[in-house]
C-alpha cells in the first residue's frame, strides 16, 4: 500500500507537486465553468473537522466535495468527544475507519501533526495558527492566472506575520516569488519559518522590514489580511495602534508597478487594514481569489484521494 499523502504545512512540498496541483485547479476551473467536473469522489466520505468557524474554507470545501460526487461530514468541538477527552490521537484512529480523509480547522499546528500521525487517511491542514496552505495555493494560482507566471513576480505583504504570511512565504520561496513582508516592531513572521523558506533552493528572496514603503516599491502583487485575528479580539485596541501606517491605500499601491494586483484572504475590514477604494478598486483581485479556494480544494482532494 503506498504510503498516504497529507497537506501540514507547504514545507515539505516541492515545487513540481505545488506546479502539478496549481494545473490540476486550473483544470478544474475550466471545467466548472464548462459543467463538466468529474465525479472523482464518488463514494468517498470526508470529515470537515471546524473548531473555528469560517465562510470561505467550509464552503469551498463543502462545495468541492460535494460537486465531485462526495459526502462531506461537518463536526465541530461539540459534535466529537474531544471536549469530552479523548485524544487527537484516538480521534484520526476512529475516523479513519469511517472516512476517506479529515480535513481540520483548529488553533495549535500540533494537534494536526498528531492527527495526521495517528490517522490512516490523508489529512488537511485547513488552518491552524501557524499555517494556511490551502490559502496559499489559491494565492499561487491567482498569480499564475494572472501575471501567466510565478517566478520573478514581486510580492509584498504588508501587515501582521500571522499563519497566512507563514504560507504565502513559503509558497512564495519555493515557486519562485520574490517575497517581503513589511511588519510592525514585535508582529514579524517566525523566524524558524522565515529561515526554512530561505533555505529552498528555488532561488527567490525572502526579506522582511518594518517600512511598508519599502516593500510595496516596484512590487507586482501587494498583499494584506486582517489586523487582529480570530482569538486575538482582547488585543484590538493595540494592534489598530500599533499598525497605524500599514493600511494599504491608494498612496501605497502608487510605490507599486502600474499593473500591480492587490489581493486580500478576506475577511476584510475596509478602512482598516485596506481602504474600500483599493479593496473594490480595479486593480484588486480578491474575489478571484476567494474563488480559487474552491478549485484548490478540488484540485488537493483529487490528489490525495481521488484520481490524482
Amino acid at each position: 500500500m503506498p504510503k498516504k499523502r497529507d497537506l501540514l504545512s507547504l514545507l515539505n512540498y516541492k515545487q513540481e507537486e505545488i506546479y502539478r496541483l496549481l494545473s490540476q485547479a486550473m483544470e478544474f476551473k475550466r471545467r466548472y465553468r464548462l459543467s463538466l467536473d468529474k465525479q472523482v469522489l464518488a463514494g468517498k466520505s470526508i470529515a470537515l473537522i471546524f473548531n473555528k468557524p469560517s465562510t470561505r474554507t467550509r464552503i469551498s470545501f463543502e462545495a468541492a466535495i460535494t460537486q465531485l460526487g462526495g459526502n462531506a461530514v461537518y463536526l465541530t468541538a461539540t459534535d466529537l468527544q474531544l471536549g469530552r477527552g479523548e485524544t487527537i490521537e484516538d480521534t484520526g484512529k476512529v475516523l479513519s475507519r469511517y472516512v476517506d480523509a479529515i480535513v481540520i480547522r483548529t488553533f495549535a499546528h500540533a494537534d494536526v501533526e498528531d492527527l495526521a500521525a495517528a490517522a490512516d487517511v490523508p489529512v488537511v491542514n485547513a488552518l491552524t495558527d501557524d499555517h494556511h496552505p490551502c490559502q496559499a495555493l489559491a494565492d499561487l494560482m491567482t498569480i499564475l492566472e494572472k501575471k501567466a507566471r510565478l517566478a520573478g513576480v514581486k510580492l509584498a505583504y504588508i501587515g501582521d506575520g500571522n499563519n497566512v504570511c507563514h504560507s504565502l512565504l513559503i509558497g512564495a520561496a519555493k515557486m519562485g516569488v520574490d517575497f517581503v513582508a513589511a511588519c510592525p516592531p514585535g508582529y514579524e513572521p517566525d523566524a524558524g519559518i522565515v529561515e526554512a523558506a530561505q533555505a529552498d533552493p528555488a532561488g527567490a528572496t525572502v526579506a522582511i522590514t518594518g517600512d511598508p514603503k519599502e516593500a510595496a516599491l516596484g512590487a507586482d502583487i501587494i498583499y494584506t489580511d486582517v489586523w487582529t485575528s480570530m482569538g486575538q479580539e482582547a488585543e484590538a485596541k493595540a494592534r489598530l495602534r500599533d499598525f497605524s501606517g500599514f493600511r494599504v491605500d491608494r498612496k501605497l499601491l502608487s510605490l507599486a508597478k502600474p499593473d500591480a494586483l492587490v489581493m486580500h484572504c478576506l475577511p476584510a475590514h475596509r478602512g482598516e487594514e485596506i481602504s474600500a477604494e483599493v479593496l473594490d478598486g480595479p486593480q484588486s483581485v480578491v474575489f478571484d481569489q476567494a474563488e480559487n479556494r474552491l478549485h484548490v480544494q478540488k484540485a488537493l482532494l483529487a490528489w490525495l484521494i481521488g484520481e490524482g
